[in-house]
């Protein structure tokens, strides 16, 4: 299988200086409970660089779809629901897709979030070559990072998702390093990443963080995603697979609880 190195440029057409960045996004979603604390605002950024067999935003892959916007644009909408997201400790997700493959205008976002004393969360697989000034930018705006670890072992997570791991895992340590809050998210797949070898070394590699890891959040399987495949003409490999049992759950939940104490799923 081969690896992807090259993170291609993400072409997006600039507008005016008035107007600010544009940004690709793919969907909002307005009331959001699950990515983040309380109810947030998700933006679904357009475009992503892995390629999960079980991936349910199958349609955001390109990065030349979706639609374009600016921040001023994204602020009304978000800023109608900031009595909601306030209320219930909530907040604003740029999730995708990839959100870091739009850096800048992750940063124009979440800097105009801020400036609301709105809540900012950062949804991301975490594969991210440069970690340079802008990426550092971003992260000065940032009060949460959900990052998704597909899998510790590299000669299964390549098939899994035809990149390596590595950057993942870099940026895990970058994250930790400057002390930002992280969210550990792992979707259990029977077969793919449900043994025991691979929790316990996800744990591992998860206690090295230290107190930067404040959850791990196990998500089980699912094809909700499948149509999207399907629409687009595209092979499901994982069909037949059944979402994990709630056995299956707790051990990884077990493996995953000697080495940090909140592992929710």
């Amino acid at each position: 299988m081969t690896v992807i190195n090259r993170i291609p440029a993400v072409e997006i057409s600039q507008p005016a200086a008035s107007q600010g960045t544009l940004g690709r996004i793919h969907s909002v979603e307005t009331c959001g409970t699950v990515d983040g604390p309380g109810i947030r605002f998700i933006v679904f950024m357009q475009g992503c660089l892995m390629r999960c067999k079980y991936c349910h935003n199958r349609d955001t892959w390109d990065t030349q779809g979706g639609r374009e916007v600016t921040v001023p644009e994204l602020m009304k909408d978000i800023t109608s629901y900031r009595h909601f997201m306030n209320a219930s400790g909530g907040g604003v997700t740029a999730s995708g897709g990839e959100a870091m493959l739009q850096p800048a205008f992750i940063t124009e976002l979440f800097a105009a979030c801020k400036e609301q004393g709105i809540h900012t969360c950062l949804d991301t697989n975490g594969f991210v070559r440069h970690l340079d000034e802008q990426v550092d930018k971003l992260l000065e705006h940032t009060d949460l990072v959900l990052l998704d670890i597909k899998q510790i072992n590299d000669d299964k997570h390549i098939p899994l998702t035809h990149v390596s791991n590595r950057y993942t895992l870099e940026f895990a340590r970058y994250l930790a390093a400057k002390g930002k809050t992280i969210w550990i998210r792992y979707v259990v797949v029977p077969t793919w990443s449900d043994d025991d070898e691979s929790a316990e070394g996800l744990g591992q590699f998860i206690a090295e963080l230290g107190e930067s890891v404040e959850k791990i959040e196990l998500l089980p399987y699912h094809e909700l995603g499948k149509h999207k495949w399907d629409v687009l003409g595209d092979p499901y490999e994982l069909s037949g697979i059944k979402p994990p049992s709630k056995e299956v759950m707790e051990r990884v939940k077990g493996i995953l609880g000697k080495y940090h104490h909140n592992v929710k799923y």
